[in-house]
């Protein structure tokens, strides 16, 4: 009887189990990588049995690439609503690298994604036909900033949309994903709150003062007046 209940709630809501199952998948892939990955986890934790998952998503490589379309096509969506199109261009460039550390903070699994899957060479990213599509309105979105700042004369010049996003994820993602080694190495909690904001602080005046050719204090000053005098002893 209880084996008849769960079949027929999975005939019921079938998107419902499948959303189910990616998100257990998206934990259990962040939480040991592809090869420490058990599917008999996923479909515990989903709620769900084998037949079920290999049914609504496929097997465990078909399974690990759908999560890596939807970790993707999750920070991409919510990147287009940034509006960065309808703010001043040194402001959306700000908004972007908030959003870019915030997200990172509050998605960890993403972070654990990207390592596992560039340890794979993108070997399963590589079978994407969605991940490429993604990108290309966003790098446009990014470009049209950047070339709105130039016309403004607030950027210098013109930086390619692609390089300046790498940067600003790197900066953002080589601090968080070594914070552990690297609180040790310097004797900081680097992910106290006061050290994450004063990271933040630190990453849009570097990446401002890049684009508009002025001092990195002037945009950390802005950002962070705490730290003012600290700031002026070191100009």
């Amino acid at each position: 009887m209880a084996k008849a209940k769960r079949t027929l709630k999975w005939q019921r809501d079938p998107e419902g189990m499948r959303l189910r199952i990616l998100e257990a998948a998206k934990q259990e892939f962040s939480a040991h990588g592809l090869a420490g990955a058990r599917v008999d986890r996923i479909a515990a934790k989903a709620g769900a049995n084998k037949r079920m998952l290999y049914y609504h998503v496929g097997n465990k490589d078909e399974l690990y690439l759908a999560v890596l379309e939807g970790a993707y096509d999750k920070i991409r969506s919510e990147e287009r609503g940034l509006d960065l199109e309808h703010l001043d261009p040194p402001e959306a460039i700000r908004r972007l690298i908030e959003f870019t550390w915030n997200y990172f903070l509050r998605n960890p699994e993403f972070l654990s994604l990207l390592q596992t899957e560039n340890l794979a060479r993108a070997k399963h990213l590589k079978r994407s036909t969605k991940v490429k599509s993604m990108h290309s309105p966003f790098v446009e979105m990014i470009r049209t900033v950047v070339l709105r700042g130039v016309d403004s004369g607030d950027f210098q010049v013109a930086v390619d949309p692609v390089q300046l996003y790498i940067s600003i994820a790197g900066l953002c993602f080589f601090y968080l994903s070594n914070s552990a080694t690297l609180s040790v190495i310097f004797g900081r909690d680097l992910l106290a709150k006061d050290a994450k904001d004063e990271r933040l602080s630190h990453m849009v005046g570097l990446v401002l003062a890049a684009l508009t050719g002025r001092s990195t204090a002037l945009f950390e000053i802005a950002k962070a007046p705490k730290s003012r005098s600290a700031v002026a002893q070191t100009v």
